[in-house]
């Protein structure tokens, strides 16, 4: 298993945040990973490795609510506005000018946010499987349910009786089994409607997560993990620790996101670079089509599903770096 650098610390925005730190500290712009759900830093182990083996600066931070960085009550401390102040604080505590943000699943949804709400601190953005969406036309999770139904797990999360918390929180093991794999194979064409709040699933998609974990038997699953048992058991030791209501607080926020966002200008205008995996069920290539970036380079990771950078990690850190070098020297 890849040994992550030492954790350090930074007070930024009202929490203290957990980060990992790898590379040359004079490497302008460095580059800050950022994951999704239910992930952590470790998540990122692999490009940690690889690129500042390749000379550049690399920053991975637990966000908000995960692993060793704090976890506030309120609910509405995990909106947009609070992530990426948290990420502005990070730099500020490191005395770095801008970075490029690059971010996976829920991460992806914050880096291009860096680039509406903190655009001076910006110098790129790169998005794995998470596209840069404009504002919906209606409350997301209003179009999540109409499109998906009540059993969709997002819609599942907003319920303040916290049931998802506590099946996942009672089955951690299980739900790292059920989540950290690789898909079937399948035939079927990519949706044809456009995603909902990034979703791009298909209409008839199940996405009852919670219920699909709290019935799942992993002796019956032909899917191939992509945890070896030492990384598996750091997600789980983790999150046997932390629970899993701060990350679930983020999608608690996607209607005050979504209210919060009317005046922002959602055209990106920093250099970009979109990361796609090919069989990745909620955020399939298609999610991407008709992105506002315009100077947007995009590139499809074949034969992966959601957990991209540990599912094709060499390719995913070729990338990264082949990228960083032609388009900042």
């Amino acid at each position: 298993m890849i040994e992550m650098p030492p954790l350090q610390f930074a007070q930024t925005n009202g929490i203290r945040m957990g980060f990992y730190e790898a590379g040359p500290n004079t490497d302008n712009p460095p580059l800050v990973l950022c994951h999704g759900w239910p992930e952590i830093a470790f998540s990122w182990r692999h490009q940690i490795k690889a690129l500042s083996e390749a000379g550049l600066r690399v920053i991975a931070p637990d966000q908000r609510g995960y692993g060793a960085t704090d976890r506030p009550e309120a609910v509405e401390a995990y909106d947009l506005e609070h992530l990426t102040d948290d990420l502005v604080g990070l730099l500020d505590h490191l005395k770095i000018d801008k970075a490029i943000f690059v971010g996976h699943d829920w991460g992806g949804f914050v880096v291009w946010q860096m680039a509406l709400r903190h655009r001076d601190r910006v110098a790129g953005v790169v998005g794995v499987n998470t596209p840069h969406t404009n504002r919906l036309w209606a409350d997301p999770i209003e179009l999540m349910r109409q499109r998906f139904g009540d059993s969709m797990y997002i819609v599942q999360f907003q319920d303040p009786a916290r049931e998802p918390d506590r099946i996942f929180g009672s089955r951690v093991e299980q739900t790292f089994d059920f989540f950290m794999r690789k898909p079937m194979p399948r035939n079927d064409a990519a949706p044809a409607e456009p995603p909902v709040g990034g979703i791009g699933a298909a209409p008839n998609a199940n996405l009852a997560f919670p219920q699909m974990v709290a019935g799942y038997d992993p002796s019956k699953d032909p899917r191939e993990p992509i945890l070896s048992a030492e990384e598996k058991k750091v997600f789980v030791d983790t999150f046997t620790r932390t629970g899993f209501t701060g990350g679930i607080n983020w999608y608690r926020n996607f209607s005050r996101n979504w209210q919060r966002s009317a005046d922002l200008d959602h055209t990106v205008r920093v250099p970009s670079l979109m990361i796609m995996a090919e069989n990745d069920r909620v955020l399939p290539p298609s999610a991407a089509d008709g992105m506002v970036v315009p100077d947007l380079e995009k590139y499809l990771v074949r034969d992966s599903g959601h957990w991209t950078q540990q599912e094709k990690p060499d390719e995913v850190s070729a990338k990264l770096i082949e990228w960083r070098r032609r388009r900042f020297g």
